[in-house]
Order: structure tokens, then sequence, then C-alpha cells
């Protein structure tokens, strides 16, 4: 989230030092490798609290830091505070909302530093992508890779980036249940996400989806621009590649809910119905979506803009090996 001037003058972040007991390049030759200046950023709720017990029990490095998040939608701001504080390597230690928040301050801040993850969330769908797990050893790797990062724009300059996933519609919908359950993770927890938005918000709007000079102007149930493969837990792009500078695209028109029901036991393994009339599956380096009704739009499954905000276009662009991610 943005913050005015004056909010980022009176933030002080809590550093605490110890005190919570593409292609692969290797770093371990460089001038810091792989004990350069480390923080991991961390939310205390993350995974219903999962981030703060693991961090309670761990035995950091001299020369990793612990720097929570003290709010809810801070993790950008904390992460900035980090990087003007010298950090060169920032661990998000949470779910895919957390690791967005630091992607996105380490891509506005157009250097040179290295995004780690420490996947403790519900979903961890950027982790799972690029086979990162909560067992390995993240302080001490030195392998990076050069990741693909997708750029948001709308017609009234509101932008924003994002390294696994871009939904529009029902799966702005999901996104939205799903937050609002608390006693669920993975994907029993956007399960019930899908069934809930079934409930209330299955609707099909006219997207006109321009994916580089392929166009379709349907009726459309979802829209999904993916750089990773799973967007809520769901392998929805399986094949998608984070480097290899496309995004993987994949627009459901109007289909009823009887179809959707019965497809989604074989799309939660990754089968997509790609032979059905209404599914339509794209590779492209920029996508343009517009509606006559305003957008719902998710990034790594944070809200980018609802309804309300009255959003009728927007241009998604990628951008190729943008970001350093240590794996």
């Amino acid at each position: 989230m943005t913050s005015s001037p004056s909010n980022e003058a009176m933030f002080q972040p809590d550093v605490q030092k110890r005190s919570i007991a593409a292609p692969i390049t290797d770093v371990a030759d460089s001038q810091m490798g792989a004990f350069e200046k480390t923080c991991v950023i961390f939310n205390p709720t993350s995974g219903k609290g999962r981030a703060q017990r693991l961090l309670e029990r761990s035995k950091l490095p001299a020369h990793v830091d612990l720097m929570p998040i003290p709010e809810a939608g801070a993790g950008e701001l904390t992460a900035r505070s980090a990087l003007d504080a010298g950090y060169r390597t920032l661990i998000a230690a949470g779910g895919d909302g957390t690791v967005h928040e630091v992607a996105n301050a380490i891509l506005a801040d157009e250097g040179d530093a290295t995004l780690g993850v420490w996947p403790l969330g519900s979903a961890n769908d950027f982790a799972y992508t690029l086979g990162i797990d909560d067992k390995q050893d993240r302080f001490n790797r030195t392998q990076v890779r050069q990741v693909d990062a997708g750029l948001i724009e709308t017609q009234c300059g509101r932008r924003r980036w994002f390294i696994n996933s871009l939904g529009v519609g029902f799966n702005g919908a999901v996104t939205l249940e799903a937050r609002k359950i608390k006693w669920l993770r993975g994907m029993l927890l956007y399960g019930l996400g899908i069934v809930q938005a079934m409930r209330k918000h299955y609707r099909h709007p006219v997207l006109r989806v321009a994916a580089d000079d392929n166009v379709r102007e349907t009726p459309s149930l979802s829209l999904t621009v993916n750089l990773g493969k799973r967007e809520g837990g769901f392998p929805l792009t399986p094949q998608a590649d984070p480097c290899d500078g496309l995004f993987d695209v994949l627009h459901v028109g109007p289909i009823s809910r009887w179809e959707l029901i019965k497809h989604l036991p074989k799309m939660a393994t990754g089968k997509i119905p790609n032979d059905h009339p209404h599914v339509w599956k794209n590779r492209a380096r920029e996508v343009r979506v517009e509606s006559p009704e305003p957008l719902r739009i998710h990034l790594d499954g944070e809200f980018f803009c609802h309804p309300e905000d009255g959003i009728l276009k927007a241009t998604v662009r990628l951008l190729p090996a943008k970001l350093r991610v240590r794996i």
C-alpha cells in the first residue's frame, strides 16, 4: 500500500537483532555472497500465526536481522525502510501477500537487492513455482534466479508490480471470500472461497482481452494472467515458467455453475479443459483488458482494485528478468 511522505517519515522499523530465537547464478564468490546484510521481514499473523511460532524457534546467523511488519498492509513500507537501512537481501517470511509487498519495494527501488522467500502462508504459490519450501536453509544459500515481473497500469495511472498471478472477475471474488475464512489454509481455504463466490458473485461481464495481437471480446467469468504456475493454490497454468519472458493467459468465458463444478476437481490437479469452447489459453508479453463494467483485480492474492474504484481499463506488461530471487 502507498503511504504519504509524512507517514514514511514517522515510521520507525522495529529491527530485532537475533531477538527471536532464471538462469541460476551463484553469488558465493561475489563481494558479499551468501553473507550480505540480510533482513527477515515477517508477518506475525501469517499462516494463522505460524510465522511467529517458527521464528521464535529459529537460530539466526549473525548477519541476519528480523523486522516484523507492524500492521496489515505495511509490508512494503517495512521493506523500503530495510532497503534504506542498507539491507541487500530481504527475506519475506509469510504468505504470498507478504512476498508481494516486499517484492514491490525491491522493484520500485530499482537497485540490486535480492528477494528471499520463507513460505509460511496459506497458499505460497510463488514459492511453489520456484521449488522453495519452508525446510530449506535460506540463510546460507548462494543461488540466485532472475525472474520476470508484471506491471499493471490503469487508465487513470494507477500502477503496481506483481510476480506470480493477476486475476480479473470471478478470481478476484474468490480472493474476497477466502479472506473472510479464518479457520482453513491452502487449497481447502480457496476451495471454500470458490463455493462462496459462486453463491454470491457468479456473473459474466463482457471483457475485451488483447493478449499481444490476439483479441477476444466476450462475456467472461474470469481472466488469469500468470507468471507462476498457480493462482490461489490451483495450478491453472501448470506449464508457466517465471523466467521465459511470457505471461501464461487463461480466459474463461460464460460457463455455467454446473460446468465449473464439473471441471474443478481436474483443474485442482492442473488439468485445464482446453477443448472447452469457452476456455482460451494464450501466451503474451502484454495483455490489455477493458470492460463496460468496473473491474475487480487481484495481484498475487492482494486486491489492486474493487468495482467501486471505477477501473474500466488496464494494461499489463511483462518485464523480463527483472527481480533477483535467492533460491
